[in-house]
């Protein structure tokens, strides 16, 4: 069953939201290593889920890591479990390998593995045979391509009594995301708004990353996220600071409910840890 807020916490400080930021990964070759070799223990991290790789491999990462000593929540795609009886094997392995948090999506496979289409039905089954202290799902403060906003408001209604937090997708517009944290918040005060940040990350490495999701995969991750990847691969580069700058006067108010930032590290974790240390050492010295 998933945790519930019974009381209202009060809002955390820019600084404490900064200092706690998580990672996303990538369960690709040599992550493992990468994540043991440049990434502190203490950093939460996620792990996604691909078609090419599949859900076994991005279980296997997070028990690896959990067993590590970090604290990881697995994407697990609605649209590549095959029935109820599936959901409730995954929920064992999680329980099994002390994974004890998890995030749930409805997934891009174009043809569903079976009766699940949406993060809906994943949740409903993990709500009822779990126990995960955090379980997260996503957020659009820009939309979705293929789903009206009404829908979208719809579908984040049925999930959000099943979620302790939404991350939200790239946003380069503080002011868009912020005023959908509002919202959330108003409709949904329960429910932590974790802000989606990208990483510092190269030209090369986006490209390598694209190509290796698996041919269908790419080119829809590709489609689906031009514009993102225009930004980060512009003249001199990317980094999240101009960004966070941006969001930094919001993240403690109390009627957005922000409780994390979420990198989106694209495997680039080496980079990704520095600009944290960065990140940090300018907090101390402020």
């Amino acid at each position: 069953m998933t945790e519930t807020t019974t009381h209202r916490r009060a809002p955390r400080s820019a600084r404490e939201i900064l200092r706690t930021i998580s990672y996303e990964i990538m369960p690709f070759r040599g992550t493992e290593d990468a994540v043991l070799e440049h990434v502190p223990v203490d950093v939460p991290l996620t792990v996604t889920v691909t078609e090419a790789k599949g859900i076994e491999a991005t279980i296997g990462l997070a028990a690896n890591l959990t067993a590590r000593g970090y604290r990881v929540a697995p994407h697990i795609a609605a649209r590549m479990v095959k029935d109820t009886a599936h959901a409730k094997d995954l929920a064992a392995q999680l329980t099994e390998t002390a994974i004890d948090r998890v995030f749930v999506v409805g997934g891009d496979a174009p043809v569903p593995a079976g009766e699940f289409t949406e993060a809906l039905d994943l949740l409903r089954v993990f709500a009822e045979t779990a126990a995960f202290t955090r379980t997260g799902i996503g957020g659009y403060p820009e939309g979705h391509a293929n789903i009206a906003d009404v829908d979208l408001a719809a579908a984040l209604a049925a999930k959000a009594p099943l979620a302790t937090h939404v991350i939200t997708q790239i946003c380069f517009d503080a002011r868009t995301t912020v005023d959908w944290a509002r919202r959330v918040h108003r409709d949904h005060p329960d429910l932590d708004v974790v802000i989606g940040v990208p990483a510092p990350v190269s030209r090369q490495k986006l490209m390598r990353i694209a190509g290796g999701i698996g041919l269908g995969q790419s080119a829809r991750f590709l489609r689906k996220q031009q514009n993102t990847i225009w930004k980060l691969i512009r003249p001199g580069g990317y980094r999240p600071d101009k960004l966070l700058r941006a969001f930094e006067p919001h993240l403690a108010a109390p009627d957005v409910n922000i409780a994390g930032i979420h990198l989106f590290t694209f495997n680039e974790l080496a980079g990704a840890e520095a600009w944290r240390r960065s990140l940090l050492a300018r907090l101390d010295a402020g």
